[in-house]
C-alpha cells in the first residue's frame, strides 16, 4: 500500500530511533498524487497507526505549519513548509540540469513525455521531468512517485540495483503485497533478459492501458543513488513493436550521453 510506512522491522532495537519522528514522516507521506485532503480516518488506514496517535499527530503537524486544517471538512491539507526541504535536495542534484537537454530532445521527437527518478522506499520518484506537450494522457511532473513493479523504471531500477537493495525492496513489497511480488516475478524476469539484450526495460499496458514505457538505468549510481531514465508514449492499439523500436534505441543513447557527461564511462 502507497505511503504505508515500511520502517525496518529492527529499529525496535535501535535507542537512537525516534519514533514519535518517524511516525509524524509517515503522517505527511500518505498523500498521493492528486489528493489535496485527507482525513484522520485515512491517516489510519495508511500508516497503522492509531486513532490516538494520528491524532496527535496532524494537530502537531498543524500547529507547526506542516499540515492546515479544512475545518468545515474536517481534513487537512499539505502546508507550504513541507515545500522547503525539497529545494535544497534538488538543487544538489546536478544530473537534472545535466539530463534536461537531453530529456527535452528525446520528448519532441517522440511526442511524449521522458523524466529521470530514483527510488523512493518502494516506489520511484520522478526528480526531473520533460515534455513535448501538456496536452499528454498522463503528464507527468517532479515528485510523481509510480509504482516499483508495474512500470518500466521501477523494473529498470530492480535490474539494476546491487542485490542487496534489490531484495530489500523486494523484502518490502513482499510485506505490502505478496500476491502482487509473485505476479511480477515473470516480468522482473523478462526485465532482466531485456536489459541484458536491448540495453532497456519495456512496459506494453501492464501499468496504464494508454501509454507505453521504456526505461534504462543508469550505468554507476551518482551521490550513492542510482537514477533511470524512463519516457512514455501515448499507447497506439497494435503499435507497440514499431514504437519500441524507435523509442527504445534513443532512450538508451539518452543514458549514455549522460553517463560520459557525468564521467560514469
Amino acid at each position: 500500500m502507497a505511503g504505508a510506512p515500511d520502517h525496518n522491522n529492527d529499529v525496535a532495537k535501535d535507542r537512537q530511533f525516534a519514533s514519535t519522528l518517524a511516525h509524524g514522516i509517515d503522517i505527511l507521506l500518505a498523500y498521493r498524487a492528486g489528493e489535496s485532503l485527507l482525513g484522520n480516518k485515512d491517516f489510519v488506514l495508511r500508516t497503522g497507526l492509531s486513532k490516538s496517535t494520528v491524532a496527535r499527530l496532524t494537530h502537531t503537524l498543524t500547529v507547526l505549519g506542516y499540515l492546515r486544517h479544512d475545518v468545515a471538512l474536517g481534513k487537512y491539507r499539505l502546508g507550504a513548509p513541507v515545500l522547503a526541504p525539497a529545494y535544497p535536495l534538488l538543487a544538489g542534484m546536478p544530473i537534472r540540469q545535466l539530463a534536461r537537454p537531453l530529456m527535452q530532445t528525446l520528448a519532441n521527437e517522440i511526442g511524449g513525455a521522458v523524466s529521470l527518478g530514483v527510488r523512493d522506499r518502494t516506489e520511484m520518484l520522478y526528480v526531473e521531468t520533460a515534455r513535448a506537450t501538456d496536452g499528454l494522457v498522463m503528464a507527468p511532473d517532479i515528485g510523481a512517485a509510480l509504482p516499483m513493479l508495474t512500470t518500466a523504471i521501477g523494473k529498470a531500477w530492480l535490474c539494476r540495483a546491487p542485490a542487496d537493495a534489490r531484495e530489500t525492496v523486494l523484502n518490502r513489497l513482499r510485506l505490502q503485497d505478496p500476491d502482487a511480488v509473485r505476479r511480477a516475478a515473470p516480468a522482473l524476469a523478462q526485465a532482466s533478459k531485456d536489459l541484458a539484450q536491448l540495453g532497456y526495460c519495456v512496459n506494453g499496458v501492464e501499468w496504464r492501458h494508454d501509454l507505453f514505457g521504456f526505461a534504462v538505468p543508469l550505468c554507476k549510481p551518482v551521490d550513492s543513488q542510482w537514477f533511470a531514465v524512463n519516457c512514455g508514449v501515448p499507447a497506439q492499439p497494435g503499435m507497440f513493436h514499431t514504437v519500441e523500436k524507435f523509442v527504445g534505441p534513443r532512450l538508451v543513447t539518452i543514458a549514455h550521453r549522460l553517463e560520459v557527461l557525468l564521467g560514469l564511462r
